[in-house]
């Protein structure tokens, strides 16, 4: 068959039909990352806005000792109690900087009774690795403490941890080691105490803003999808310069690229491989 008819023959459109498909899922995965980027810039815009905010009651915040609305991530709240200084527990396998080490859990007992784990910051492995060789004590009888408040971490299976130590911040598994009606929708990240200690564990810094390579993935993406229906178009000429190779037109384009080719400077890796050839 000469001409383009053969391009609507079953073969050619079974091929369209591959790349139309193989062009939706593109542009469905590039969707999708447009999503994550939106999902990246709202957390951006969560922590700027939760970060400055005045601390608030923790009764304000969360009303239920398993509530807690996302959008209330980092926001910081008010405690006044006393830190459980017995029940303190180190979560495993908290890298800071490239460097092993722990998070310092420690319940605090606000004046209801009820507890609110707060996370005093990170300290170094020691030179056993499995423990740290210092913890800085938490301040002893009524403290004043800013918290910013995170979701309770899932809890991961096949991980285990020693005693006085978990694998997670899992809070209704820590709630069940402290044995006392515990907030178990969030708990804190330490900002700040009154009495302030000596010495404390590391800080926790406010995350940069980063929004990630999404919006370049969207672009690829849809780069991929342009890029398939070349490659169809390209085959599809190829073969009909093949099935045409007789006709006179055809073979005046035919001569003519190789006319251009002829003319076109060489390259050195061109030059080298001829000088191969020859002397074969």
């Amino acid at each position: 068959m000469t001409g383009w008819g053969f391009a609507l023959s079953r073969r050619w459109l079974g091929y369209l039909a591959l790349v139309v498909v193989f062009a939706i899922a593109c542009t469905l995965l590039s969707l999708w990352q447009i999503a994550r980027r939106d999902e990246a810039r709202a957390d951006i815009t969560r922590v700027d806005t939760n970060w400055e905010a005045e601390p608030r009651p923790i009764t304000e915040l969360l009303p239920e000792l398993d509530a807690f609305d996302p959008d209330l991530k980092w926001s910081p709240v008010s405690l006044t109690g006393r830190y459980l200084v017995d029940e303190q527990l180190l979560a495993r396998g908290r890298p800071l900087d490239g460097n092993p080490g722990f998070e310092v859990l420690v319940p605090f007992q606000l004046d209801d009774g009820t507890v609110f784990i707060v996370d005093r910051g990170w300290i170094p492995a020691g030179n056993e690795q499995d423990t740290p060789d210092f913890v800085p004590a938490a301040p002893q009888g009524v403290v004043t403490v800013v918290a910013r408040l995170k979701a309770s971490e899932p809890e991961l299976a096949g991980r285990s941890a020693p005693a006085g130590q978990v694998a997670t911040i899992n809070l209704p598994t820590i709630a069940d080691l402290v044995g006392t009606p515990t907030y178990t929708g969030a708990y804190g990240i330490l900002d700040s105490e009154n009495p302030a200690p000596a010495t404390r564990p590391a800080a926790v810094i406010k995350p940069a803003p980063d929004e990630g390579p999404h919006l370049s993935y969207a672009f690829q993406w849809v780069l991929f999808a342009v890029m398939a229906f070349i490659a169809l178009g390209w085959a599809i000429r190829q073969e009909y310069r093949i099935r045409n190779a007789d006709d006179p037109a055809e073979r005046e384009r035919a001569a003519e690229r190789e006319r251009k080719r002829a003319a076109k400077p060489r390259t050195d890796a061109e030059v080298e491989d001829e000088l191969l050839d020859a002397n074969r």
